[in-house]
C-alpha cells in the first residue's frame, strides 16, 4: 500500500496512461478492501457491546443473532480474499488454451474451454482480450491465448494450469462412439516491473508473417504477425490478431516475459529438488481436472478431489467451488 502511494505520486507517474491507470486502480481496491477490515471491526464491537447489555438483563437475542449473521457473511467475503496472498495473484493473467490428443475433438474441447473461460471471467467482472488465436480447419480452436485483466484475475485463474481431459460420445464420430479429448490450459501472470527478467536483443529472433485468418472482409491482409523466439530457452510466442505489427509484437513480448518468468522459476524448483534429492523428471502434462459427459457426468479434480455432476454449470463458467478448494490446499492455514 505504502508503494503504491510513492509510486502514485511520483512525477511523471500519468506519463504512461495505461501503466497508471492499472496501478491507481489497484490502489484504490487495496484502499476498499482495508476499509471493509475497518468496518468489519466495527461490527464486532457493536456486537460486543449488545452482548454486555444482555449481561445486564436487556432482550436483545433477535437483534444479536442478525448482526452475528451479517459479521459472519461479512467475514467469509473478507477471509476468502486472503487465500489471494500469492505474489502475483492481484494482477492479471495470461492464459492459454492448446488443443492436445484427440484431432478435431480436441479442438471442439479446447473451444468449449474457452467459451468456459470467457463465461468465468464475465460472471467475476473480468476483462478480457484475444492476444492470439488459430482456429482448427473442421471446428474448434487449435490454441488461443487470452489476456484476462481486473483485480485477482491470476489468483481466481491460477487453478486452471494443467491438463484438462473430456470423456464424451463424439459428434463428429459417425458411430457415435466415446471419446477422450485432452487440452492443456496454460495461465501466467501478467508482469508489469520485473526487473530480473532481462531480456536481450541478440537473443531473440523476431519474424514478422502475414496473419492468418477463414477468409473474408476482416482478413488481415498485412504482414502484421509477430513470431518470437528466445534462442537460449527456445521459447516461441506468436500474437497475430492485431491489425499493429507494433500491437502484436508488444502482446508477444508481454507473453514472452511471462513464459520466462515460469521458465527460471521451474529451473530453480528443479535444481532445488536434485540438491534434495527429490528430483523426478517434469512432465508436460500434469493431469488437472477430468470432465465426463458419458456414461455419466461429473467433473472431478484430480489435485484437489473436489467433484460434482453439474457438468453443464461447470462448463457454463461456475468454477468458484473448484478454485476456492484450490487456494484452501495451497494456503492450509486457512480453513
Amino acid at each position: 500500500m505504502f508503494d503504491l502511494e510513492i509510486k502514485i505520486s511520483a512525477p511523471g507517474f500519468w506519463s504512461d496512461l495505461e501503466k497508471a491507470k492499472g496501478l491507481s486502480k489497484r490502489y484504490e481496491d487495496i484502499k476498499s478492501e482495508l476499509q471493509q477490515w475497518e468496518n468489519l471491526k466495527v461490527e464486532i464491537d457493536e456486537l460486543l457491546g449488545l452482548a454486555k447489555l444482555t449481561e445486564n438483563g436487556g432482550d436483545l437475542a433477535a437483534e444479536i443473532a442478525l448482526k452475528l449473521k451479517k459479521l459472519t457473511e461479512n467475514f467469509s467475503q473478507l477471509e476468502f480474499s486472503v487465500l489471494f496472498s500469492g505474489e502475483y495473484d492481484q494482477g492479471g493473467a495470461l492464459l492459454s488454451i492448446h488443443a492436445g490428443t484427440g484431432g478435431v475433438d480436441a479442438q471442439d474441447w479446447a473451444e468449449i474451454l474457452l467459451r468456459m473461460y470467457l463465461r468465468f471471467s464475465d460472471k467475476h467482472h473480468l476483462a478480457v482480450k484475444v492476444i492470439d488465436r488459430v482456429d482448427g480447419a473442421e471446428a474448434g480452436i487449435k490454441s488461443v491465448v487470452l489476456e484476462i485483466t481486473g483485480r485477482f484475475a491470476y489468483g481466481w485463474l491460477k487453478s486452471e494450469n494443467g491438463v484438462h481431459r473430456l470423456v464424451r460420445i463424439s459428434p463428429y464420430d459417425a458411430e457415435h462412439l466415446r471419446h477422450t479429448s485432452f487440452a492443456l490450459v496454460e495461465v501466467l501472470p501478467v508482469l508489469e516491473d520485473v526487473q530480473e527478467i532481462e531480456i536481450k536483443d541478440d537473443d531473440l529472433r523476431i519474424d514478422v508473417m502475414r496473419a492468418g485468418g477463414h477468409g473474408g472482409q476482416s482478413v488481415n491482409t498485412t504482414d502484421s504477425a509477430v513470431r518470437i523466439t528466445h534462442l537460449p530457452t527456445n521459447l516461441v510466442v506468436k500474437c497475430q490478431t492485431e491489425r499493429s505489427q507494433l500491437q502484436n509484437k508488444n502482446n508477444a513480448f508481454k507473453l514472452l516475459k511471462a513464459k520466462l518468468l515460469k521458465y527460471y522459476e521451474a529451473r530453480e524448483d528443479e535444481r532445488i529438488r536434485r540438491i534434495k534429492g527429490e528430483y523426478q523428471k517434469a512432465e508436460w502434462g500434469n493431469q488437472a481436472r477430468s470432465y465426463v459427459m458419458q456414461p455419466y457426468k461429473l467433473v472431478k479434480d484430480h489435485r484437489t478431489g473436489q467433484e460434482t455432476q453439474a457438468i453443464d454449470e461447470v462448463l457454463d463458467g461456475q468454477l468458484d467451488d473448484f478454485i476456492e478448494s484450490y487456494l484452501r490446499r495451497q494456503a492450509p492455514i486457512v480453513s
